[in-house]
């Protein structure tokens, strides 16, 4: 299934400053019956956006009209726990494109990468100053350039860089998954089946 290409994403941003959210706070149990990647962003963070009784969370900030934009900032050791490939098809599902972070769980990067959301590793330091800018001026643009590996506060043009492989981050700047990438290059391993000896 293919995804948006992510060339280079200029937004704002919702900060979320907590450390070691896991999968399942991401996206409870209870929500993974479905296998179709959709529908999920409906259930994004549900414990933490929903009272029981289905109410908003007004202190939530998914739920506060302050914030928004297709970059999550979240805090240190993001997407632990659980390998569920749920949490990232929700943070898609839900319409962020990039999460940043100054550390994720490695299953859970893996999952972004294959989906079309693009896992940005940043320093502690520079996650700090992001935050800092974030809550000085909720309206604050990030701009992340996939070609060039870069992340830029757009009011100071303070920057990082940050590492994704070469292949994943071909797959993302032309929009394919896995399937996509070889479906791309089938004349190639048509051609090279064709020309063994055996």
């Amino acid at each position: 299934m293919a995804y948006d290409k992510f060339n280079i994403l200029t937004s704002s941003a919702v900060p979320l400053p907590i450390e070691n959210v896991d999968t399942d706070q991401i996206i409870p149990a209870r929500f993974l019956k479905a296998t179709e990647r959709v529908g999920f962003g409906d259930n994004l963070f549900r414990d933490w956006r929903y009272n029981g009784d289905n109410t908003p969370k007004a202190d939530f900030v998914l739920n506060d009209k302050t914030y928004s934009g297709k970059i999550l900032v979240g805090g240190k050791n993001f997407g632990s726990g659980s390998s569920r490939e749920h949490a990232a098809w929700a943070v898609y599902d839900y319409g962020f494109r990039a999460v940043v972070s100054s550390f994720f769980a490695d299953i859970f990067k893996g999952n972004c990468l294959n989906i079309g959301v693009l896992p940005v590793q940043v320093s502690p330091e520079f996650a700090e100053i992001i935050f800092n800018a974030i809550e000085a001026d909720p309206k604050t643009e990030l701009e992340i350039n996939l070609p060039e590996q870069t992340i830029t506060l757009k009011a100071t043009g303070q920057k990082e860089s940050f590492d994704i492989s070469g292949y994943k981050k071909d797959n993302m700047i032309n929009g394919f998954d896995d399937i996509d990438y070889l479906q791309n290059i089938k004349e190639e391993i048509v051609g090279f089946a064709n020309a063994l000896p055996y």
